[in-house]
């Protein structure tokens, strides 16, 4: 009988990381921890706690990679993304340069406007509010969601539209056009940051702004996109989940998120919904629940639509922190393949 083989355990980036401060010795190794952040330093610490003896083909193969990563970062930021791409195929070939290049141009990105990521929503807002909207995408396109999203929903109507229809064309940006941008906000922000080719904005990050948003801000930007841009609004919902799609759910993932919905929050959420998503839910609860919900709807009188919009919008959460978690799978348009 063959002795059973022992799969060998997943090398993780953080075990590399450990692999590669061991490799550099006590010394060496000090003088990094002096660049890392409190907490980088302790996680770094407990890998290299517990870091197990490591095959020499795999200490090898983790030191070849850090040196490739390294002289990556080296020509890119001497030379430039055209340069670093001839210099790296011959040395490394296309597919591992090309391997150097997408990892090396993520952190590169991360870099870019920090102080953005950083900055308080309202300070953001007073710095960007008199800027022309172009440059309110730009900077948009490097903040976080949820940032974008706050400073959006505080903008003009008209402007709101604008800045969504300009981070959703946004592509690559050359080193040149951050800089310039950067220059010029240098006395509001007081950071100027370079940065190598690399993308930003695009429909998936409008998208992930949107849900973010609150539900009055996103209605109001998709029934514009629906009369101006009917093509980008259907782009745009195919990447994120709204209350109305909640008719495009199966029966079973209904079923699961009510069971984690407030029953107030669903009876204010329906009394200012449409008919259609009102039947879906009704129909996927049991008879005692129906008629509690009913009755609950039917007492509710002079409701506000803010409140009505806040209803759904934890409705709304609570369905996407399902999705997330992987407890439901929410179909986003004709290309998603579901198997039972």
């Amino acid at each position: 009988m063959p002795a059973a083989t022992t799969k060998a355990p997943k090398i993780t980036p953080a075990s590399k990381a450990a692999a590669v401060i061991v490799s550099m010795g006590a010394e060496q190794a000090s003088e990094v921890y002096k660049f890392l952040r409190e907490e980088d330093v302790e996680k770094l610490s407990f890998e290299v706690a517990k870091l197990d003896h490591l095959p020499p083909e795999n200490m090898q193969s983790i030191m070849e990679d850090f040196y490739g990563l390294c002289v990556t970062q080296k020509v890119i930021a001497e030379g430039g993304v055209l340069y670093a791409r001839d210099v790296l195929e011959k040395a490394f070939g296309p597919q591992l340069a090309q391997s150097y290049m997408d990892r090396v141009s993520k952190s590169l990105q991360t870099r870019a406007f920090e102080f953005v990521r950083k900055a308080n929503y309202k300070n953001l807002m007073m710095m960007l509010q008199n800027e022309h909207p172009q440059t309110i995408a730009f900077v948009l396109s490097y903040a976080k969601a949820g940032q974008a999203s706050q400073v959006l929903s505080e903008l003009p109507k008209e402007t709101q539209l604008d800045v969504v229809r300009r981070i959703a064309s946004l592509e690559s940006v050359s080193p040149n056009i951050v800089n310039i941008v950067e220059t010029v906000l240098e006395k509001k922000f007081s950071a100027v940051v370079s940065v190598d080719m690399t993308e930003i904005g695009g429909v998936p990050y409008v998208a992930d702004i949107m849900n973010h948003t609150d539900r009055a801000t996103e209605k109001y930007i998709f029934d514009e996109l629906n009369k101006q841009d009917p093509g980008l609004s259907s782009e745009i919902r195919k990447l994120m989940f709204v209350f109305e799609d909640i008719v495009n759910l199966d029966n079973i993932c209904i079923q699961r998120f009510l069971r984690d919905v407030d029953s107030r929050d669903l009876a204010i959420a329906l009394k200012g919904s449409n008919e259609e998503v009102k039947n879906v839910i009704l129909t996927n609860m049991s008879k005692r629940s129906q008629e509690t919900i009913i009755t609950d709807i039917e007492y509710l009188h002079n409701v506000r639509m803010r409140d009505v919009e806040e209803a759904q919008q934890k409705i709304v959460n609570v369905i996407r922190h399902l999705e997330e978690t992987g407890e439901i799978v929410i179909s986003r348009g004709g290309d998603d393949e579901i198997i039972a």
